[in-house]
């Protein structure tokens, strides 16, 4: 099977190992999907940092591709920043290297991405955008805060049902180093251990 290492990786996630002042974040979240799914509502998922390139894209993949695992319906996960930028390609490498298909759609300065984690399911579409573009809801969304910059410089989301800071310390500050790649996997391993913890509790 063309997703073995993804859905191995997935398994194997520990979410035990997440530190109980973390999960208090996270069980807002958790809250807000469980109220949705039990309403039978649409879950839409926006995930927020200040340039839409690292954090924000794996929050955004590692939500979607989590929530089809764990076959919880209706889930659809967005991504914006502050402002647009490109997402980085080292993002890219980091998720391939981790059992996803990564095809890159456009060679434009921001290109569009196209993230398979199914065979038989839509590949999630990345590209850097504003959390306001036309790409995302405009209502009836939890607004995820994933850095502290675009939280703290964002007080006010338009359209968003509710605002929930989960954020993450930024992988860019090893760009360049030696643990470049290291930290990277790193970030993304703990963005998905903590999707895991989320979507492994809907009932």
């Amino acid at each position: 099977m063309q997703f073995n290492t993804l859905n191995n990786l997935i398994n194997s996630l520990d979410i035990s190992a997440i530190p109980e002042d973390r999960k208090t974040g996270l069980n807002v979240l958790k809250e807000y999907i469980q109220t949705k799914k039990d309403n039978n509502q649409d879950i839409n998922l926006n995930f927020i940092c200040t340039h839409n390139s690292r954090r924000s894209h794996l929050s955004q993949i590692w939500a979607q591709t989590i929530a089809s695992y764990f076959q919880v319906k209706n889930v659809f996960c967005y991504s914006g920043g502050t402002e647009a930028t490109a997402m980085f390609p080292v993002v890219g490498d980091t998720l391939k290297k981790q059992g996803f298909e990564i095809n890159k759609l456009s060679n434009e300065k921001n290109p569009v991405y196209a993230v398979k984690f199914a065979e038989d399911l839509y590949p999630i579409i990345c590209f850097s955008k504003t959390f306001d573009a036309n790409f995302n809801p405009k209502n009836n969304f939890a607004a995820v805060m994933t850095c502290s910059h675009a939280d703290e410089n964002c007080p006010f989301i338009a359209g968003a049902e509710q605002r929930i800071p989960v954020r993450y310390d930024d992988p860019k500050a090893f760009d360049n180093t030696p643990q470049q790649l290291e930290k990277y996997e790193e970030r993304s391993l703990q963005i998905a251990t903590e999707m895991k913890y989320i979507f492994s509790n809907i009932n």
